[in-house]
């Protein structure tokens, strides 16, 4: 029997917390098991940005791990996962990864992803960037990770933010290898 397919989000605390609530939604929608780490400072975010509480969004996982759980099975190489999105991305987060630090599940979970050489996407949330941000986004980048800001495309001409959002989020979604995803592409002019 074939398992459905496996993917990590992290929620961190930068601004965007949108984009991996809707994350969440177009995986469920797709049949996608999900596994959540919501860190304290998403928590805050996601309610700010979105008036959402830590039950509302874990809700929409299959599974959600607590940020110290760093015994949870996606601290393992042996839980066969297909990939991770952190959506949004701190630069404290990126740079804990780009640093190799395990200091939470989130991170470790990171790490693993990396190691186990399984696409890992960082949807990294700062402007503009420092050269601190910029090393490690490099750093990354050369393990094999995949920045992507969630920066909108305009030539399909998005009418709302929704729109500007789930089309960031079904690029994502497509770079991971999910078969439902529906990003818009380019015609040509």
């Amino acid at each position: 029997m074939t398992r459905r397919q496996r993917v990590v989000v992290g929620i961190t605390g930068a601004t965007g917390a949108v984009y991996g609530v809707r994350l969440l939604q177009r995986l469920k929608a797709c049949s996608v098991e999900t596994h959540l780490v919501l860190t304290p400072a998403g928590v805050l975010n996601v309610h700010h940005e979105l008036g959402l509480d830590r039950r509302s969004v874990e809700a929409l996982a299959d599974a959600a791990h607590s940020p110290g759980d760093v015994g949870a099975t996606i601290a393992s190489g042996s839980f066969a996962t297909d990939a991770m999105v952190v959506a949004p991305c701190s630069m404290k987060t990126l740079a804990a990864v780009a640093h190799g630090l395990s200091d939470n599940l989130l991170t470790r979970a990171a790490d693993v992803t990396l190691k186990e050489r399984r696409r890992l996407v960082l949807m990294v949330r700062e402007t503009p960037f420092n050269l601190a941000h910029l090393r490690n986004m490099t750093s990354v980048t050369e393990m094999g990770g995949v920045i992507f800001p969630p920066l909108p495309a305009f030539y399909h001409r998005p009418e709302s933010v929704d729109a500007l959002v789930d089309d960031t989020v079904e690029r994502v979604m497509a770079l991971i290898g999910i078969e439902r995803a529906d990003p818009k592409s380019w015609a040509g002019l």
